[in-house]
């Protein structure tokens, strides 16, 4: 005796295809994540190497920004002999220029 095909109104998923495009997906995706990730530990294992002329460009950074603050301060506070001229008219001016 032979059974009857279930009925049902779902059709049966085609595994193939959708191992197909995984696959193609792995591989699709496989070389640029890996040479993101490749990238990231050249970058890393350069930086481990460079830390030590890092600091040194940070040190001699400070030093410059407090060589340069102090230049600064010093020539703010140095003040000029004799008169400053502060831009204001002089007193007898308004009376000479009046037509007699």
């Amino acid at each position: 005796m032979s059974h009857p095909a279930p009925s049902s109104s779902r059709r049966p998923r085609p595994w193939g295809t959708v191992g197909a495009g995984m696959a193609a997906c792995a591989v699709c995706c496989a070389g640029p994540l890996l040479a993101l990730l490749g990238g990231i530990g050249a970058a890393s294992a350069l930086a481990s190497l460079w830390i030590p002329a890092l600091a040194v460009v940070a040190v001699a950074a400070a030093v410059g920004a407090y060589v340069l603050r102090r230049r600064r301060r010093a020539a703010a506070c140095k003040t000029t002999a004799g008169p400053v001229d502060l831009g204001l008219p002089a007193v007898g001016t308004a009376r000479d220029d009046r037509v007699r």
